[in-house]
């Protein structure tokens, strides 16, 4: 075991192992790194679970209205919590809000030990208890809070329950399960829904403020184990390979809580402070040798998988990934800006996304797209190609105001060393968020705004667009929002947007959906 290893906390050992976890499902166990942290692994989870002690924290001293029930190592890690916030009135109540344990100790009773204790407290309080059941029924955790004496709100209030209330459930202590509660919960359900949008607030502020804390210790055991190399200013690959995940993984989380109801940055995470040295480091987007898997073929066109070249079916990682970078405006404006072709860690800090991910490659007379994703998000790519199946038949009677609607779906899927390439054609056409950046940041496209209001334009564009082919889909809005991406007909040359005007109405020549 290298020096230092020891030194890492049982949880900052289990979350580097999870930065490659999809190398260790293609059985890269041969891997140093794996190695190291899997000896005596598993030993070492079983006994931090059965030394775990629960922590509570009472409702008056939490932060923001939350009490959290902890599940405390003795080492003092964290291993899951339980977040609550407490009503007053119209009678004494714990609303839970979310249950999670973190996914190396799940499967060993952690939850029904979290649940049984928050039981135990409600019953030492004499007060309800509430929650918004999500599990869907298929789950084999969906009956956990029936198990522990969690009763559906029906059972209160009949045929009475509010819309929107169904998946509500109470557990009620003894000591007060002879009291008449039908009005008294009506009037805490319809307290609870007036207040839930501040309820997801608080909840979204403690989220954010406890996965800063696991991506500052994520950090602490990365600079730990690979400490020699970082004093020796030496860049193996799998040193770069995982100190990259590390950076995309905390860019993808900076730019998602922009997002989050009621964040306001106040848990920075200008706290994750890096070295000189570490952000000097060059960036390794895909795994090294150690950590490697057979190739194959996934999906898709199978007339294209055979016309690839030879040492793409071979070893498609090594070939796409020698390819040249899409140059999509932003990524093009910082290479020039920059005068950088060999990007380190803080080339993607101040990018804010990996720009390898993306290659362009030639065949058939055409240009297409690679795009590199983790084995993880292919059920992603597989729910996308069925709901594109779903509404390409409904689309050419429909337009986004005026404009054509077009569907770039994927055309071929090739598995490779953790990684997974989805191969589409290449459009003239940006991310609909790029083009408001572009539309904001360029002089020229600034002036033109003003003129013609290009960015309403898109973004009514992008909204009515969701708000017709939603229901198409049987999603709601933001589910469509959050499951496809749309992008803009741009020219992507000039860095200019793709404009068509008819009897003075002006509207984007096509929007994508990707």
């Amino acid at each position: 075991m290298k020096k230092g290893l020891k030194e890492i906390k049982t949880g900052e050992r289990i979350a580097l192992i999870n930065l490659i976890d999809e190398g260790l499902r293609q059985g890269s166990q041969n891997s140093p790194l794996v190695s190291d942290l899997f000896k005596d692994l598993w030993e070492l989870v079983n006994r931090t679970v059965s030394g775990a002690k629960i922590n509570q924290l009472k409702a008056q001293e939490s932060q923001n209205g939350f009490s959290v029930f902890e599940v405390i190592s003795e080492e003092g890690e964290n291993l899951g919590r339980l977040n609550m916030i407490y009503l007053r009135k119209p009678i004494p109540c714990y609303y839970l809000v979310y249950v999670e344990v973190s996914p190396p100790y799940r499967r060993r009773g952690l939850g029904s030990r979290i649940l049984q204790e928050f039981r135990d407290f409600l019953i030492q309080k004499s007060s309800i208890g509430m929650l918004d059941n999500i599990i869907p029924e298929e789950d084999p955790t969906f009956d956990i809070y029936l198990k522990h004496g969690w009763e559906p709100i029906d059972s209160i209030l009949g045929d009475g329950v509010p819309d929107g209330c169904e998946n509500f459930m109470i557990f009620i202590p003894s000591q007060i399960s002879k009291k008449d509660l039908h009005l008294p919960v009506l009037k805490l359900i319809h307290h609870i829904k007036r207040r839930q949008t501040a309820i997801h607030m608080r909840d979204n502020e403690a989220m954010v403020r406890l996965t800063i804390e696991e991506f500052r210790g994520l950090y602490r055991a990365l600079t730990t184990y690979f400490h020699k190399e970082i004093e020796a200013k030496s860049y193996p690959e799998l040193m770069r390979f995982m100190f990259t995940r590390y950076i995309t993984k905390l860019i993808s989380f900076r730019r998602r809580i922009s997002e989050l109801v009621g964040y306001t940055g106040g848990d920075s995470l200008e706290q994750i402070v890096l070295e000189d040295e570490i952000k000097a480091i060059p960036i390794k987007s895909y795994p090294p040798a150690e950590i490697s898997g057979h190739s194959e073929y996934v999906w898709g066109d199978k007339g294209l998988w055979l016309e690839l070249p030879e040492k793409i079916k071979k070893s498609p990682s090594r070939f796409i990934e020698k390819l040249p970078d899409y140059r999509r405006p932003r990524y093009l404006q910082y290479i020039n800006k920059n005068k950088t072709h060999n990007l380190t860690i803080e080339d993607l800090m101040n990018l804010g996304f990996d720009p390898t991910r993306l290659k362009e490659f030639h065949i058939r007379g055409k240009d297409y797209i690679f795009e590199r994703i983790q084995i993880r998000q292919l059920p992603d790519i597989e729910n996308k190609i069925r709901i594109f199946e779903t509404i390409r038949p409904l689309i050419t009677t429909i337009k986004a105001n005026s404009g054509d609607i077009r569907i770039n779906a994927p055309i071929l899927i090739i598995k490779d060393r953790a990684n997974a390439y989805v191969l589409r054609e290449k459009i003239k056409a940006i991310h609909w968020d790029e083009a408001i950046e572009q539309i904001r940041t360029s002089d020229s496209l600034k002036s033109l705004n003003n003129q013609l209001s290009i960015e309403r334009i898109i973004t009514t564009s992008v909204d009515n667009l969701c708000h017709t082919l939603s229901p198409l889909s049987g999603m709601d809005e933001t589910t469509f929002m959050d499951k496809l991406t749309f992008f803009i007909s741009w020219d992507l040359q000039k860095n200019y947007p793709l404009l068509l005007i008819e009897n003075e109405n002006i509207y984007l020549q096509s929007i994508w959906l990707a």
